[in-house]
């Protein structure tokens, strides 16, 4: 509750700044008609020592004050504005330092350093295509006798498969006996007869390689294992009829293997081939496997906006099964020290991205900024901040305050102090239950939205962006925000898990926020 005082405080004073600017030094009431009531007269004096109320000012951030205490339409009381609690000439906001010590306001320094730009992705392990055989007779049998008889069965190069009886073969071999015998005794007594048996037997040897029969060839046939690997497949059975072309077995050697990870759009120009990766694994906790990139592919998914990547790597001892998911940590960037702030600093609206600089003496100013490339915990900041400026980082602060500072962003950052019309938006907190990553769409369960008349349930939502929730695993807590699209149709537009990774109790419909309109439930 005290981080939440602490953005009342600061939207408070923003929003006596709003009303100076509209009505004049004094500040007049200001009362919509779903929420008149008689006129009152001002505010008493405060005595010694007091602080002295101004007027009192709408919970939600909009520019309705009035000189007596009251409630909202949604009964929430009107929040009185101290003469403390002002903006400066600068454009800051200006609160009470010992309330800012108080509340445990957080800043932390704009640093020059290096960025954690690692790329993460999930992936599946997948057979390597390269390795893969398939055991196809040319010709027309019967199996005999299998020699490997179960998938998975290991097999060496070289190793007989099975044995088959063919009786094409049969007359093919003494087609080619009857020849070779013709063109060796015809030879002395007649060279024309001689002749045309030798290239009859040359052209029953073509057909005989052709059919892949090595040897002398007989009514029966022995095939033996073309490459060394794992019988993948078998459609092989002992006493069965195959034809020519039927895949009797599929072969694939297992010591390396492929990883497909799906790399999203914005993370695409920092993969490279050849680029060195980690890979961890659920099945094997603690341990990870060098990879490294083998293939960029050509074409981007539309609904995931990713691209698919081939990472190659080996496996000698056989751990990596294909199938298995895989986390993969792509080491990208360099070790240029670039002027950077906590991700936490940043308040992102959908529209802009702002910090909130603590000038010192209690007075916080928004600071518009141009973000470049995104770590782990920092961002880099092209432009708005340097090297030893302030910035307020509490995660807690900045989450709970964005909506009522919306209206005091808009106004101190825009020239003519009208704020930007835009759809409603609604924030709330609940937990993240599935990720359909192929429809785009998120499955979240969330406490009572009293500004939709909605009770707390579970539904399905629409992702403007799967990156917002590419390192959010389902079962975590989060607090995100969402709008209305088509009808019947909401759209989560951003996201981030709870700190601390769970609910506080009251909190499953904490908040809603809205462009033009501020809502909070209750």
């Amino acid at each position: 509750m005290t981080t939440i005082a602490a953005a009342v405080a600061i939207a408070a004073a923003a929003g006596y700044w709003f009303a100076q600017v509209q009505h004049g030094a004094a500040p007049a009431a200001q009362v919509g008609a779903a929420d008149a009531v008689p006129t009152a007269p001002p505010a008493t004096p405060a005595a010694e020592g007091e602080r002295k109320i101004l007027y009192y000012r709408n919970p939600m951030g909009l520019p309705d004050t009035s000189p007596v205490p009251k409630k909202d339409s949604m009964g929430m009381d009107y929040i009185p504005v101290y003469a403390d609690d002002k903006p400066d000439d600068s454009g800051a906001v200006v609160v009470s330092p010992a309330r800012i010590q108080t509340l445990g306001v957080r800043t932390a320094e704009v640093e020059l350093r290096a960025v954690d730009s690692t790329v993460r992705a999930s992936g599946r392990i997948e057979i390597d295509e390269r390795t893969q055989v398939v055991v196809a007779p040319r010709f027309e049998g019967w199996i005999e006798r299998l020699h490997v008889n179960a998938i998975g069965d290991p097999v060496k190069k070289g190793q007989p498969l099975f044995t088959a009886y063919s009786p094409e073969l049969q007359s093919t071999g003494e087609e080619l006996r009857i020849a070779e015998r013709l063109a060796s005794q015809s030879a002395a007594q007649d060279p024309v007869a001689s002749e045309s048996a030798r290239r009859l037997a040359e052209a029953t040897r073509a057909r005989l390689r052709n059919l892949q029969v090595a040897g002398q060839a007989g009514a029966r046939q022995v095939f033996h294992a073309p490459v060394s690997g794992v019988v993948l497949e078998k459609e092989a059975i002992e006493g069965g009829r195959f034809m020519p072309g039927d895949p009797l077995f599929r072969i694939a050697d297992l010591s390396k293997v492929w990883i497909i990870a799906d790399v999203y759009e914005q993370d695409l120009a920092r993969v490279q081939v050849g680029q060195g990766a980690q890979v961890t694994l659920e099945a094997y906790p603690g341990r990870s496997f060098a990879a490294r990139v083998g293939y960029l592919y050509p074409t981007l998914d539309a609904a995931t906006r990713s691209t698919r990547v081939r990472l190659e790597l080996d496996n000698p001892a056989g751990l990596l099964r294909p199938g298995m998911f895989a986390q993969v940590a792509l080491a990208a960037g360099d070790t240029t020290p670039k002027t950077v702030v906590p991700t936490s600093a940043i308040i992102d609206d959908g529209e802009r991205r702002v910090v909130l600089r603590a000038l010192g003496e209690g007075r916080f100013k928004p600071q518009p900024v141009k973000l470049g490339e995104r770590g782990r915990d920092m961002v880099e900041v092209l432009e708005g901040v340097e090297a030893g400026d302030r910035v307020v980082v509490s995660a807690n602060f900045l989450i709970d305050s964005e909506s009522q500072l919306k209206a005091a962003l808009s106004n101190l950052m825009e020239a003519d102090g009208t704020e930007q019309a835009g759809a409603p938006s609604y924030q709330t907190d609940g937990t993240l239950e599935a990720i359909d990553a192929a429809a785009g769409i998120l499955t979240l369960t969330h406490g009572e939205i009293p500004v939709l008349s909605w009770p707390a349930m579970t539904m399905d939502f629409m992702i403007s962006d799967l990156a917002l929730v590419k390192d959010i695993p389902p079962g975590t807590p989060v607090r995100f925000a969402f709008k209305a699209g088509e009808p019947g149709e909401y759209i989560v537009t951003g996201i981030e898990p709870l700190q601390g990774g769970t609910l506080e109790a009251g909190e499953g419909g904490a908040g809603t926020r809205g462009a033009g309109d501020d809502h909070r439930g209750h």
